[in-house]
């Protein structure tokens, strides 16, 4: 009798993949890095399992949004007080925090549970082109499109 496939946790080989956010579009990276955090591109693929690998996201000040989103998107938080919600426009958000941008883009993509918790902590952002994971000898991830 054949079986399907199942991955476990302590058998998938990770690796680290860099992508370069600068000239790409928003949603079209976010995608292509939640694809790899989760696993999507290997072919031993398990659904409940973590077997995506590290992505490095560097020039996350220099992506851009299509039509008129960065003066039109907004992002909202709230402190839990009567009248503390905050609203942020992606424009201010691209000046200030550019790495939060793409954070919020990629984790809208992955599982909420508990997997997805840990898949976030594999995703690191950096606003420019240096960042501390030279040691990880990271492969760059060329995006489709």
């Amino acid at each position: 009798m054949r079986t399907t496939y199942m991955a476990k946790a302590n058998q998938v080989e990770k690796k680290w993949y860099i992508i370069d956010a600068a000239g790409q579009t928003l949603g079209r990276m976010a995608s292509e890095a939640a694809s790899i955090l989760r696993g999507k591109t290997k072919p031993e693929f398990t659904p409940h399992v973590d077997t995506g690998d590290f992505v490095i996201i560097i020039n996350a000040d220099k992506v851009e949004l299509t039509g008129k989103k960065l003066l039109q998107k907004k992002y909202y938080r709230h402190s839990q007080y009567q009248g503390g919600l905050k609203t942020t426009t992606a424009q201010e958000m691209l000046n200030n925090k550019p790495e939060r941008m793409i954070e919020l883009a990629v984790f809208g993509m992955l599982p909420k549970n508990r997997l997805g918790d840990a898949l976030k902590t594999k995703l690191k952002v950096y606003a420019g082109s240096e960042h501390p994971h030279q040691a990880q000898q990271p492969e760059v991830w060329q995006l489709r499109g």
